[in-house]
């Protein structure tokens, strides 16, 4: 882990003799911690010799993935379903699906906006598959209009809060719990399957990904945890790294994201005292600003580091070894969460407003 110490040393540093500074990666790296003992090893699924793998969860309900990325597909009697269709999969996502099935894809549901998701979408429905329904929110069908993206073709139906497709002998019910990872991303759920889907929300044996899954409102996404653990479901899909997962793996990731926002606040609050002085405000400010006056960026970036890095630190105790990947992007997570509790909590520690 690292230590608050040498976080708050070198960037005071940095702030004194910038000529000398770096920042971001020096060089690549090869020495982060294994996935192996961690969950992660729990969801993963082999691929086959053209490079995907499938899962079979019964009546017509299939994941398919290139390991990285999956994308739902649910087989009915008036057609096939497709949600999402990620570009690194590209091609043999027709391929996996034409072996499923000799049933042509008449639906495709767009998860959200996001191209890594939904790059390959015009595979499915274009000028040159005019017979495909395109479904999404409404507000991915606003992005979708802006980005003008044939790849990402503009859905042809769109809907505010819910919406039932009734696809032959198969449903799906699309619900759109709020703002969070995206502006429009939805949960998707099969209830004859029991199957659930919600992309870049849930990952499965590992932390989210950089940033708290880039997500353009932390608060909605923190909630959207509780709102899938209201579902009835024995299978999860979130969009990512290799196999299915289950309602074991939402309660894990819950777990981690309340330690993180515990940890970000607890860091926040002793920031404002003097009996933590790598994070005590008052002592780096007086070393930023002594080498550089006037300086508050300076002052703000060492700060609001030092905090995170002590959130960090504490959340690593508890969960390093256990979730993949906590020493890859724990820290941004950390750093994402202060920001947030400042912002949207109104968890400002010292900042707060002074009597």
């Amino acid at each position: 882990m690292k230590s608050l110490l040498s976080t708050v040393v070198t960037s005071l540093l940095f702030w004194a003799n910038p000529a000398t500074a770096c920042t971001g990666f020096a060089g690549l790296h090869d020495h982060f911690l294994p996935i192996n003992g961690t969950l992660a090893v729990e969801n993963q699924i082999p691929l086959n010799a053209a490079g995907y793998g499938v899962s079979d969860f019964g009546h017509g309900a299939y994941m398919i993935t290139d390991g990285a990325y999956q994308t739902f597909v649910l087989v009915s009697t008036a057609g096939v379903v497709v949600v999402d269709a990620p570009p690194t999969t590209g091609h043999k996502l027709q391929w996996a699906i034409g072996n499923l099935t000799a049933t042509p894809v008449r639906w495709f549901i767009y998860s959200h906006s996001h191209s890594d998701h939904a790059g390959g979408a015009y595979l499915f429905a274009n000028q040159s598959h005019p017979k495909v329904t395109t479904i999404s929110h409404e507000n991915t069908a606003s992005q979708l209009a802006t980005a003008r993206d044939p790849h990402r073709p503009v859905p042809k139906v769109t809907f505010k809060d819910k919406y039932t497709l009734v696809a032959g002998n198969q449903t799906l019910e699309l619900f759109f719990p709020g703002i969070g990872h995206d502006l429009g991303n939805i949960i998707i759920y099969a209830p004859k399957q029991k199957v659930l889907m919600m992309v870049d929300q849930i990952y499965a044996g590992w932390v989210p990904f950089w940033n708290l899954a880039a997500s353009i409102y932390v608060p909605g996404w923190i909630e959207a945890h509780d709102q899938l653990l209201g579902y009835d479901f024995d299978v999860y899909l979130g969009g990512h790294m290799g196999g299915p997962a289950n309602r074991t793996a939402v309660k894990v990731q819950r777990e981690y994201v309340h330690d993180l926002y515990d940890n970000c606040a607890d860091a926040l609050i002793k920031s404002g005292s003097p009996e933590n002085p790598t994070v005590d405000i008052a002592a780096i400010s007086k070393t930023v600003l002594t080498n550089n006056p006037y300086n508050i960026w300076a002052q703000f970036a060492v700060y609001l580091d030092a905090v995170a890095d002590l959130c960090y630190n504490k959340t690593s105790d508890k969960w390093l070894g256990k979730l993949a990947a906590q020493d890859i992007f724990g820290f941004s997570h950390a750093r994402t969460m202060v920001s947030s509790l400042r912002l949207d909590y109104d968890v400002l520690g010292p900042n707060d407003v002074q009597p």
